[in-house]
């Protein structure tokens, strides 16, 4: 794989585990990174709502039974990898909450089923990643601060550093997103990749104002005059980010770019796991449908290091003296709750105890 940057090609051979990156990212709460590239979505696009996307692990199960029974057994090996809400509890306190939110538009996703919703509507406190996400203008000052997080400041562009058909081709895709490259040119290879990871109809709907879960959850939460905490800052959000080397956010970029409509697919497949409550199925299902990339999966660690587990610590310690206070309600992306150093088994080590709730 070629991954030398200015003016070279950086198409993986397969996208291989970079794939799983991608996902992950998606699930990232991105609301900051998205902002300034959702003011260039054109009216046209952002008419567009409809999902246009399959069930890949439906397809596996009928046309590859074996592959799709180790996926399976790889999802029930996955501590805590069933399920998207759980009891915090701890002797003296009153019992708190725990959601794992998609950070989507999706109506499915929105409509929290009832028992959640309960907790939600009950609670003193509630808790999401970033409370910065509640006003867009706080998050747009949060890019303003820091624009070396998400800019190149050096006079660099993302011209620069792809290839001639490369470059072509990136222009082409975001035009089929309704974004100028110009728009753009000058953004981090991630933020780039964050907009073209998405599928139009979800693009569509943020344009439109559609909140998003996490957002949702803590708007309706402040309108009601209840307390809203953020784990963490976006400029945190987007340190861990940028701290990755450029030449992997460049293979990343073009690689979405290869996916084309099968992100759309990836992202029904990742909803309709969500929505059953098999989170923890999500990432051994991306390594099923990807293809081989073992020479990147050095790149998936260190993504996966800095993005999720370390992330993990973060959330883990600072939600542990809101919780103190019990009655909380705490929404965090869900891919950061299953197994041994995500949130739920952090939680515990702690003190807590956490139990899945049917």
């Amino acid at each position: 794989m070629t991954t030398t940057i200015g003016q070279r090609s950086l198409r993986a051979k397969t996208p291989g585990n970079m794939l799983l990156w991608l996902i992950a990212a998606f699930h990232m709460l991105l609301a900051a990174a998205l902002f300034a590239v959702l003011l260039a979505v054109s009216s046209a696009q952002a008419a567009d709502d409809t999902c246009a996307g399959k069930n890949l692990m439906a397809e596996l199960q009928q046309n590859d039974p074996a592959r799709y029974a180790e996926v399976v057994k790889e999802a029930d090996a996955t501590p805590n990898g069933k399920g998207i809400f759980w009891k915090i509890e701890m002797p003296g306190l009153k019992t708190s909450w725990l959601l794992g939110s998609m950070h989507v538009t999706d109506p499915r996703v929105l409509n929290l089923p009832l028992y959640a919703q309960a907790a939600r509507d009950g609670a003193d406190t509630i808790v999401i990643e970033s409370d910065e996400i509640l006003n867009e203008k706080k998050a747009a000052a949060a890019l303003l601060a820091r624009p070396d997080l998400t800019m190149f400041t050096d006079g660099t562009t993302i011209e620069k550093l792809l290839s001639r058909e490369d470059y072509a081709r990136l222009d082409a895709g975001l035009k089929r997103r309704g974004i100028p490259l110009s728009a753009v040119s000058r953004m981090r290879p991630w933020m780039i990749a964050s907009a073209v990871a998405l599928p139009a109809c979800e693009i569509s709907r943020k344009a439109k104002g559609i909140p998003f879960l996490d957002q949702k959850i803590a708007a309706d939460a402040a309108a009601e005059g209840k307390q809203v905490r953020g784990l963490e800052t976006l400029a945190e959000q987007l340190q861990a980010m940028a701290e990755l080397p450029v030449e992997f956010h460049l293979k990343s970029l073009i690689e979405t770019l290869e996916l084309g409509s099968k992100m759309n697919d990836l992202v029904e497949t990742m909803t309709d796991l969500y929505v059953s409550g098999d989170i923890g199925m999500t990432i051994p299902m991306l390594k099923t449908v990807s293809p081989d990339g073992k020479d990147e999966e050095s790149d998936y660690a260190s993504f996966e290091q800095r993005i999720i587990l370390d992330r993990n610590k973060i959330m883990a310690e600072r939600a542990a003296p809101i919780l103190a206070s019990g009655n909380v309600f705490m929404a965090v992306g869900a891919l950061h709750l299953p197994g041994d150093g995500g949130v739920i088994e952090l939680l515990r080590k702690q003190g807590f105890t956490v139990t899945q709730v049917n």
